[in-house]
């Protein structure tokens, strides 16, 4: 079926205008328009949206789990900053305690130090006050028997008699320690 400007135009010897719509041709491309619109909004468009709500709820669902994950790595962290500040104190107390052993161990050297030093000081002492006594001893031995000696000698007579020698030493180191010596 032509058109009615089909046939005017074929009549008259014109062609057909480009502009010319044939009505057959637009009701059935209406007819297609409506069937693929109808096929396209029945079975197309909701797998779409099947397929778009189930992308959202992924998403969404992605984010929850990265916001918790982002929430558990934040207290994991302020966790660990807290356990890192704990072992700083902790360090720094130990670090005290040895300073304050450090200085309890030099003290304790120092007083066993200076005890022993005063052992050995008066150790000493007490060994050469002993051995003073001892040159003492033997210098009165000998300054005895050189006067008893010396003594015989002056007066002619032997002095050899232990008990008179120990007198007249005993008399002569007395005057010598009153400073009279030769007064009797």
């Amino acid at each position: 079926m032509k058109s009615l400007f089909v046939i005017l135009a074929s009549e008259g010897g014109h062609e057909p205008s480009p502009l010319a719509v044939e009505w057959i041709e637009v009701v059935i491309a209406l007819v297609v328009f409506g069937i693929l619109f109808f096929a396209i909004w029945k079975f197309v468009a909701p797998n779409f949206e099947k397929t778009f709500t189930e992308r959202s709820a992924a998403i969404e669902g992605g984010l929850a789990a990265a916001e918790t994950k982002q929430a558990e790595a934040d207290a994991k962290l302020a966790e660990l900053e807290a356990q890192l500040a704990d072992a700083r104190h902790e360090a720094a107390r130990i670090r005290e305690e040895a300073r304050e052993q450090g200085a309890a161990i030099i003290a304790e050297m120092r007083e066993q130090a200076q005890a022993e030093s005063t052992r050995i000081v008066e150790h000493g002492k007490a060994q050469i006050e002993a051995e003073r006594q001892q040159a003492v001893t033997s210098l009165r031995a000998e300054v005895g028997s050189l006067a008893t000696s010396l003594a015989g000698r002056i007066v002619g007579e032997s002095l050899d008699d232990d008990a008179r020698q120990g007198r007249v030493v005993e008399r002569f180191l007395a005057e010598l320690e009153t400073g009279t010596p030769g007064a009797n």
